[in-house]
């Protein structure tokens, strides 16, 4: 298990009330350093992406990309199942997703060069080569903190840009998801713990009963210490402390964003489709919050043990099958049950609620595993078991919603080793969900801490075969 113990946050309900705009300028606003979006061309149609992260990366010739013809240290232990689809197979433990593969696509040919977990997050997420090979820190901003910068003008009756992840794991640098020289005010709001849990709860999204009123005489008292602040030395920044801190008010003095959080208001049988657990809540609350107007959702689904449940000896905490961690087909078994469960689950309800005409729907993690099994004796169980090492040279990618379906782009060698025809890079499939999204990332910058102009993407195609 991977984890970094920085943390970030951001500011809660008491710091908004407590700061003013100076405490927002620093916990809010981020670095002095100018950042400045070109003008993107956006449309009415209100697009959305719901990005799920599979941190560890899991095995592409396990799950999507399945060799049955190759040697059996090779091929691993599972068998392809036909979808509804001609032509297209996948793994026998995702059959609820064989019946929906008309609504979503299979990319099977990206490919990196970073082994490292650190390094393969920061080099799929942000779209360029990380100054390390190693760690999560970001050099250059997350692709969710670019279009949360991007997009900052949208108003909604959530915040634009959102993460779920479990307890403990909602640090901005766990996941290399970091926002660099955007600063802090493009961080997503982060929503940790089990979804399924009947304990589960958003915090800071009311106001405390009994201190409306106090809440009223200290906005007033705000404005009035806020005005002579305004003028030409500030740059711009008091225009984006009282956005951010309005902001916050919109969150906690709404019931609309409650309601988007609530997963009691969907019935027993909807949440019984999903499956009662952290993956298929976190993708039932996904469909919840762009259905209320979120742009960018991401959710993460490591651990998938349900609530009250302990991890078993022979099963690792994320997708980091090496078999040291896990006995990788006893895991990923598992594993695969519940997003099989989750995903499908998903595709269904944004087809049913007609959501897949403006939500694009992506399933990944940084990279595949190696072709060849290895073996080794497990850290927890003590006995030799089987298991994949990193692999960036290939791996697979779910798309789903708003893009072409029912279609495999790319191939791997007879062994799942590297692509085969229509080498594609992770830059690809960003520039396709900036596409999405109506941004025209080729002409839109930032300006890091040196003051340069920096694209979105120094390179990158929008995958033809999906739009």
């Amino acid at each position: 298990m991977f984890e970094s113990s920085h943390t970030c946050a951001g500011p809660n309900r008491r710091d908004v009330l407590r700061f003013g705009s100076i405490g927002l300028a620093s916990a809010a606003i981020g670095p002095l350093s100018a950042h400045k979006a070109r003008a993107a061309d956006h449309t009415t149609n209100d697009p959305a992406v719901i990005f799920v992260w599979l941190p560890g990366g899991p095995p592409h010739q396990d799950t999507f990309d399945m060799k049955p013809d190759a040697p059996a240290e090779y091929r691993g232990a599972y068998n392809p199942i036909r979808t509804n689809v001609n032509g297209i197979q996948i793994c026998e433990y995702l059959p609820q997703l064989a019946t929906v593969t008309d609504k979503f696509s299979i990319i099977r040919s990206v490919a990196h060069k970073f082994a490292d977990h650190g390094g393969g997050h920061k080099r799929f997420l942000t779209g360029r080569d990380p100054l390390q090979p190693s760690g999560f820190v970001t050099d250059t901003p997350m692709v969710g903190s670019m279009v949360a910068e991007v997009l900052k003008g949208k108003k909604a009756a959530v915040p634009n840009y959102i993460t779920g992840t479990d307890g403990g794991r909602q640090h901005i640098d766990t996941f290399s998801f970091g926002s660099a020289y955007l600063g802090p005010q493009s961080h997503p709001l982060f929503i940790s713990g089990d979804p399924a849990d009947s304990k589960f709860e958003v915090k800071n999204l009311s106001v405390l009963p009994g201190t409306e009123a106090k809440l009223k005489d200290r906005l007033a008292l705000l404005n009035k210490f806020d005005t002579p602040l305004a003028g030409p030395d500030l740059a711009g920044r008091a225009a984006g402390m009282t956005a951010t801190r309005n902001r916050a008010l919109d969150l906690i003095t709404t019931d609309t964003a409650k309601h988007a959080f609530d997963l009691t208001k969907e019935s027993p049988k909807t949440r019984d489709r999903y499956g009662m657990h952290r993956y298929g809540q976190r993708a039932l609350l996904a469909r919840r919050l762009v259905e209320a107007g979120a742009t960018w959702v991401t959710m993460v689904m490591e651990n998938a043990t349900p609530p009250g449940g302990e991890m078993k000896k022979d099963h690792t905490y994320n997708w980091d099958s090496h078999a040291v961690n896990c006995h990788i087909f006893e895991d990923t078994k598992f594993k695969l049950g519940f997003l099989d469960q989750a995903i499908s689950a998903l595709i269904e309800d944004l087809y049913t609620r007609g959501l897949n005409k403006r939500v694009l729907l992506v399933v990944t993690g940084e990279f595949g595993r190696t072709p060849k099994i290895e073996y080794s004796k497990g850290t927890h169980t003590g006995v030799t078991q089987p298991g994949r090492d990193h692999w960036p040279q290939a791996q697979s990618i779910l798309v789903a919603g708003a893009c072409k379906t029912g279609i495999t782009v790319g191939s791997t060698t007879a062994k799942a080793e590297v692509p085969k025809d229509r080498p594609l890079t992770p830059n690809d499939l960003w520039a396709t969900v900036f596409d999405h999204l109506n941004i025209d990332f080729n002409n839109t910058s930032f300006t890091d801490g040196s003051g340069r102009p920096m694209p979105m993407l120094p390179y990158g195609d929008v995958i033809s075969e999906l739009v």
